[in-house]
């Protein structure tokens, strides 16, 4: 037999680098991960209601509830004892309390302000993100008043103001413009400033496409029904890019704390290309859409839930984003807390 006699598996590439070695055992995976998710990354959005001791299932948001003030309490706790920072509160308005201008708004009971109050009494310690935008309470459905089919760019600006401070005066630490009319930003902060609220926080909704994926959401807060026509005079084009940093940029001038990008997933370029222009804490919204495309494919055994919605929250840290808003928070959290 040849001593020069090579063993069948003894084949060498000539390999200098070899990228599997890192990848070879959970221990070497841990240590060279780019990016980690906690539950310091998450914001926890819920819809209040009318009523008392209420949890009402949303059909198109599987296992996501509408609950009355008392049960948004004990979600607030529930975030702080699984450590997640900040809840953000949408209300379901009633049809007899919309308006064509949003009258409820600016009503220092309505149903925000409550939550607000109630939670800011027993759970002092959770961060508290209010929606600033008209379309919860407008008859029509949209973030602003109408002329006509026409957004009222001005007008509806001045109403903002006024919203953003009732919110303000019942706890709200972060104020949350979602509506995308022009100017918002730097009128709320001067509004803000000039009653005393000189540390409660903006986080702008400065990305806000004219998307497909805000159906179930609409169910939640009760617009779909109501919305007439579209919201792409006002939302940003989805096929636009370079506008999202236009916009970011002048929201960030007028005074943001914070920025938003949504919906998130199909729109990971956008918040990478933001952080990466800015700088600056950038955030992004999973919404119902997406929420609602991972339990329907997992309820149909067509993917892993638990892996799909974990691998969906890294990808907006691998992109760049500060924290996610998403309807998984509790979930991820309490999984994130057994070292799942």
């Amino acid at each position: 037999m040849s001593t020069n006699a090579r063993h069948p598996l003894d084949l060498s590439l000539g390999l200098t680098h070899r990228p599997r070695r890192n990848r070879k055992a959970d221990w070497s995976r841990r240590l060279v991960r780019e990016n980690v998710l906690t539950t310091d990354d998450l914001i926890w959005p819920i819809f209040v209601v009318e009523g008392e001791n209420v949890l009402t299932p949303i059909a198109s948001m599987p296992g996501v509830d509408r609950l009355s003030v008392d049960q948004a309490v004990a979600a607030a706790r529930k975030a702080t004892e699984l450590g997640i920072p900040a809840i953000a509160l949408f209300p379901y308005t009633e049809p007899e309390l919309r308006d064509p201008n949003g009258s409820e708004a600016l009503n220092d009971a309505n149903l925000v302000c409550r939550a607000c109050r109630a939670i800011k009494k027993a759970v002092p310690q959770i961060g508290l993100i209010t929606d600033v935008a008209l379309d919860p309470y407008t008859s029509h459905g949209h973030d602003g008043v109408m002329e006509g089919e026409t957004i009222l760019n001005d007008e509806t600006v001045a109403i903002l103001v006024e919203q953003a401070l009732n919110q303000a005066r019942a706890g709200a630490d972060v104020i949350a413009p979602s509506d995308m009319m022009d100017g918002r930003v730097a009128a709320i902060r001067a509004g803000l400033d000039s009653e005393g609220f000189q540390l409660v926080q903006i986080m702008a909704y400065a990305a806000k496409y004219a998307s497909a994926f805000y159906g179930p959401f609409r169910d939640a807060i009760g617009t779909k029904a109501v919305l007439t026509g579209d919201k792409r005079t006002y939302q940003m084009d989805p096929a636009n890019s370079d506008e999202a940093l236009r916009e970011v940029a002048t929201d960030l001038d007028e005074g943001a704390d914070m920025i938003m990008v949504k919906p998130g997933l199909p729109y990971l370029d956008i918040v990478h290309r933001v952080k990466d222009a800015y700088g600056a804490p950038t955030f992004a919204y999973q919404v119902s859409g997406e929420y609602a495309m991972i339990m329907a494919a997992a309820q149909n055994g067509w993917l892993d839930g638990d892996k799909a919605m974990l691998e969906s929250l890294l990808a907006f840290k691998r992109a760049g984003a500060d924290g996610i808003l998403t309807y998984f928070a509790p979930k991820v959290a309490e999984m994130l807390k057994r070292g799942a």
